[in-house]
């Protein structure tokens, strides 16, 4: 499947300038990490390529079709939808959640059935939290519950999954597991991620694409190691950065070290 957006622009009333001209697209098995400042439009940018918010100008398709003429259902289907982990206050079992994941596939007025009871434990066993099956949504660690929403996209078996600052408010080792879990379902299932971020070093360990936002709207699209540079990240969040790749062990491991505050003059 290639998703594609092609000359794309979004503004609320209050604010001319949001996303301008956007266009990128994303085939399956590649990661695009979508980067810029706070205020830039990173999760505008998601709900407008889903379809979530409609384009002022320009269109989302999926091979060549324009969402707009998908039906509903069968768009979430191919695409599915992780937001921001926070706190549950609903008392569901990490399985009743990971099971909501098949609404798109379970018609009006039906109950789960045996499928979709298989495909929330795949997608369980998949990113690796079967030990939770039981355990309720609203008693989980940030980590876990990230987990959990990535599971319940994952029981919809989409081609495409994007995953709205996945690792945000996350401790180091479950970051690592997040970012670990994008790559895998992009090489093993070749599912393609799109996924915002605040951390460049993020995108450049996991993305083979990037999306950079500016606070003007403006847009830098390309492979991940063009386009996450030194002047790029000087453009779009006015800090002057240092990226630099280290061998450790036999792995190349790459940094993006902020320096100081970039003069805007």
């Amino acid at each position: 499947m290639i998703f594609s957006v092609k000359k794309a622009s979004f503004s609320y009333k209050y604010d001319a300038s949001v996303l301008k001209d956007i266009s990128f697209s994303v085939e399956s098995g590649q990661v695009l990490a979508v980067l810029g400042p706070n205020g830039a439009g990173k999760t505008t940018l998601l709900k407008c390529m889903m379809g979530l918010l409609s384009w002022n100008s320009g269109t989302s398709f999926i091979d060549e079709t324009p969402i707009s003429r998908i039906h509903y259902r069968d768009l979430w289907k191919k695409i599915a939808y992780v937001p921001q982990a926070k706190n549950s206050v609903f008392s569901y079992s990490t399985e009743e959640m990971v099971v909501m994941g098949r609404s798109a596939h379970i018609g009006a007025f039906r109950q789960p059935g045996p499928e979709d009871y298989e495909c929330a434990g795949q997608a369980m066993e998949e990113v690796g939290i079967t030990h939770l099956k039981d355990k309720s949504c609203s008693e989980m660690s940030g980590g876990e519950l990230q987990m959990v929403l990535i599971a319940r996209a994952l029981a919809a078996r989409p081609s495409m999954l994007v995953l709205d600052e996945p690792e945000s408010n996350l401790d180091f080792k479950n970051q690592l597991i997040i970012l670990e879990t994008i790559e895998c379902l992009a090489r093993e299932r070749r599912i393609s991620c799109v996924f915002n971020t605040h951390y460049p070093a993020h995108a450049l360990k996991t993305a083979s694409h990037a999306l950079i936002l500016t606070r003007d709207g403006e847009s830098i699209f390309g492979p991940v190691q063009e386009v996450v540079n030194e002047e790029n990240m000087r453009r779009a969040f006015d800090v002057n950065v240092h990226i630099n790749e280290v061998e450790i062990g036999r792995k190349s491991y790459i940094s993006v070290l902020a320096l100081s505050v970039a003069d805007s003059a």
